[in-house]
């Protein structure tokens, strides 16, 4: 049987002279899935050594605590880290470029791009009409998207009223059933668009995934909460 997990079994504190206001560890929320894989060799540099089992995407645990009793890390989804972060249940966070985008939380400060989770958010749509129409003369358009934010500002800004249907998930279907002329997606290789009959016709922004922090936290907590920001810095230095 595999033994409890404890800090001390991972290693000596280096920074418990950064541990937060009245003992409490800070939260960091990492986001689930894809990204999570990618968090492991950044957070190994920074010296962040959480519980085993914390990118088991199997176990029901959401809270594990790490090597530094001065923090614990919470997995939650992707589009939740922005909101875990801007509303003070975490105080440090790693976010898509995306999300920040969509939310654009006025309590969320991201001082690093980390340079992973690379994707775009794009507009597709069926490879029969790509091309048939020029956008910039439309004055409304359906589009389906899980960003209905990015997607009015984007049309918007050229003088298009985007009327937005929002779907969480399977928007590859949307134009093919008749629910949207486009989509606004992330796009990572392209492949689930090629296979449902999409082309990618325009990118609106290139994504990466960044350190976020509670300003609030920031200010209240600076060497607790600024320490960790010099330490992602640094490794990402190190890379």
């Amino acid at each position: 049987m595999t033994a409890p997990f404890s800090a001390a079994s991972l290693g000596p504190d280096t920074t418990h002279e950064f541990a937060p206001q009245g003992g409490t560890p800070l939260i960091l929320a990492l986001p689930k899935g894809r990204i999570l894989s990618e968090c492991g060799p950044l957070l190994a540099r920074a010296g962040i050594v959480p519980s085993p089992d914390y990118a088991d995407e199997d176990s029901r645990r959401l809270r594990f605590p790490t090597n530094d009793p001065s923090l614990d890390v919470v997995r939650v989804r992707p589009f939740d880290v922005a909101t875990f972060v801007a509303f003070g249940a975490a105080h440090i966070g790693i976010c898509g470029a995306d999300v920040l985008m969509e939310f654009d939380y006025a309590e969320v400060y991201a001082p690093l791009d980390l340079g992973i989770g690379k994707c775009r958010v794009s507009v597709a749509e069926p490879r029969e009409t790509a091309g048939t129409d020029d956008p910039s003369r439309w004055s409304q358009v359906r589009v389906a998207s899980k960003y209905p934010n990015i997607a009015r500002r984007h049309y918007a800004n050229r003088g298009i009223h985007a009327e937005v249907v929002h779907l969480n998930g399977a928007m590859e279907l949307a134009p093919g059933l008749g629910l949207s002329r486009v989509i606004v997606d992330l796009v990572q290789t392209g492949s689930t668009l090629i296979a449902n009959g999409l082309v990618e016709t325009e990118v609106i922004a290139a994504v990466t995934s960044r350190l976020i922090v509670n300003r609030t936290a920031l200010k209240t907590q600076p060497e607790a909460v600024g320490a960790w920001i010099a330490r992602f810095r640094s490794a990402l230095d190190a890379a």
